[in-house]
């Protein structure tokens, strides 16, 4: 068959174009020597001779004009270099699912190599290749494949009906990143015949999706649990339109669409337990109101969207939001939350666990690891802070800190030891709601605590410390001036040789006069006494 361009004909796997020009090929997906396109624009343009494809690059820096020549509009582009001209003997439309899988899976070795030694290197060492024909076979036969990954393969439409389901019946995982399907319907043609599918990647494809008012989407993805859709310039909408399709979907990865989101899902999306809308810069908080009810969603991942607060409003001080009731991951990196409001809101959400929040105003600068700690203190149930594990002696550090540095502020706006007399503002409490509660947990915050330190001079870095040592009473109690920076390990080496007890064998704590029968072990051996608040006066207790 002679090769032309036109309305698309499959010809032994690959895409051609009959020799007569249709508005098929507007909006289709090309490939030109490695760089993705879309077509915008067939026919002539004068004064050169011949036909011509009028293209919108991926790349916007691969183009040269806005669509216009010699001030005739033939196409418009959404960037002002993304466009070029282009001969259509230049264009590769792609292929079928089932040439790229054979293509990518099927090593077609002559019969007179069946069985030979043949020497290789790998690592620059030789070796035999006997046992390869074996291997070389199995990953030949389709229909044993349940992970196929045709990234980048210039895979365009299905290819005959009912082929993909006849070679690759067991087929559970898909990736078809960056390839040149242009419709949402070459993908659900593809999808119809693997009924097995749970994983689908299509990642940079440019697709176009149903219309408002197209016939309600065809159960083709029954099995679906994941699927990435990202930069394939889906909007919200579209998303709820197809999602009928998706029954029993659990992870939606939608980055960097320029989506918002525009309505509440309404018997879709249910199942979800994993949203991600990062890189999508028109949403902001409000609109998260609109998916406050998914009743599954365990994982939000809104990196780099503009969020500047967060808010939940049906919940007052103290109390917990019926939004998000089962979100224990949230993660909003690289966005402009600069006020402490936020975080008090996000202690709201009952289920939260983990909580990812590099990047923001909030966080950065000198004091990114005292506000790390009081994140952690004012969300009493977080488990896990950027990545990092919450241990239970970091949590006592971080909120003994907390309530010691806002004890001053607390006092003035009618706070008090004597819980009669206990009143702090309501400005305080919209401001620190845990802090009440803290104090409940280590004692209210005495005078002698919230003395204004001066850490610039040394003698205020200094701490006077009695050291014990409950298991061997016959050791007479030691005095100590520590700085508050030191760490435990080094604390545990100064004990070591003076005790001539290995550091391995030594186990500390201390006691407050301040919090009278309680001990707080020092277990981390990397965290400062000052971590710890430790305060001159306090007791190290010292067991082997």
């Amino acid at each position: 068959m002679h090769r032309l361009w036109g309305s698309p004909v499959v010809d032994s796997g690959t895409v051609i174009m009959s020799d007569t020009l249709t508005p098929e090929v507007i909006g289709r997906r090309v490939d030109v020597s490695g760089e993705r396109a879309t077509v915008l624009f067939y026919g002539p343009v004068p004064p050169v001779a011949g036909l011509w494809l009028g293209v919108e690059w991926d790349n916007p820096e691969r183009g040269k004009h806005d669509g216009s020549h010699e001030g005739t509009v033939y196409f418009k582009c959404s960037h002002p270099t993304g466009g070029s001209f282009i001969r259509p003997n230049k264009a590769n439309f792609g292929v079928d699912f089932l040439t790229a899988v054979e293509n990518r899976y099927v090593l077609k070795d002559g019969p007179e190599e069946d069985g030979k030694e043949q020497i290789v290197k790998i690592a620059n060492r030789p070796v035999e290749t006997i046992g390869f024909d074996s291997i070389r076979k199995q990953q030949s036969q389709l229909s044993t494949l349940q992970e196929i990954s045709l990234r980048k393969c210039a895979v365009c439409c299905a290819g005959d009906k009912g082929a993909i389901a006849k070679a690759c019946p067991n087929v559970r995982e898909v990736d078809l990143s960056a390839n040149l399907l242009s419709a949402w319907g070459e993908v659900v043609d593809i999808a119809d015949q693997l009924r097995h599918l749970e994983v689908l990647n299509l990642r940079d494809n440019r697709l176009r999706f149903p219309a408002a008012g197209s016939p309600p989407a065809a159960a083709a993805f029954p099995a679906l649990k994941v699927l990435v859709l990202s930069r394939t310039g889906v909007t919200w909408a579209e998303v709820l339109r197809c999602a009928e399709g998706w029954p029993a979907l659990e992870e939606l990865y939608l980055e960097s669409n320029g989506l918002s989101i525009s309505e509440r899902p309404a018997d879709v999306l249910q199942m979800v337990k994993l949203l991600d809308l990062s890189h999508n810069q028109l949403i902001d908080e409000n609109q998260l109101f609109l998916i406050a009810y998914l009743p599954r969603l365990e994982q939000l991942i809104l990196c780099n969207t503009g969020i500047s607060s967060l808010h939940f409003p049906d919940a007052g001080i103290g109390c917990k939001t019926s939004m998000f009731p089962s979100l224990q991951n949230l993660v909003v990196n690289d966005n402009r939350i600069s006020q402490w409001s936020s975080i008090n809101e996000l202690d709201k959400l009952q289920s939260l666990r983990s909580l990812s929040c590099r990047r923001n105003p909030l966080t950065e600068g000198n004091g990114e690891q005292t506000a790390y700690r009081f994140i952690i203190a004012k969300i009493g149930q977080l488990q896990t802070l950027n990545k990092c594990q919450i241990l239970p002696e970091d949590r006592r550090g971080a909120e003994l800190e907390y309530r010691k540095a806002f004890g001053n502020e607390w006092k003035k706006a009618g706070g008090h030891q004597d819980p009669d007399k206990n009143r702090p503002s309501e400005e305080f409490l919209a401001a620190h709601p845990r802090y009440q509660a803290l104090c409940l947990k280590y004692g209210a915050p005495e005078d002698g605590e919230l003395k204004t330190q001066q850490p610039c001079l040394l003698k205020n870095q200094l701490l006077a410390l009695r050291i014990k040592y409950p298991n061997h009473l016959d050791q007479k109690v030691l005095e100590k001036q520590l700085p508050d920076s030191m760490t435990i390990q080094k604390v545990k080496g100064l004990l070591s040789r003076l005790l001539r007890v290995p550091v391995s064998d030594l186990l500390l704590s201390y006691e407050s006069p301040k919090m009278p029968g309680r001990e707080i072990e020092l277990e981390n051996d990397q965290q400062s006494l000052q971590f710890y608040s430790v305060e001159s006066g306090d007791c190290l207790l010292v067991r082997w």
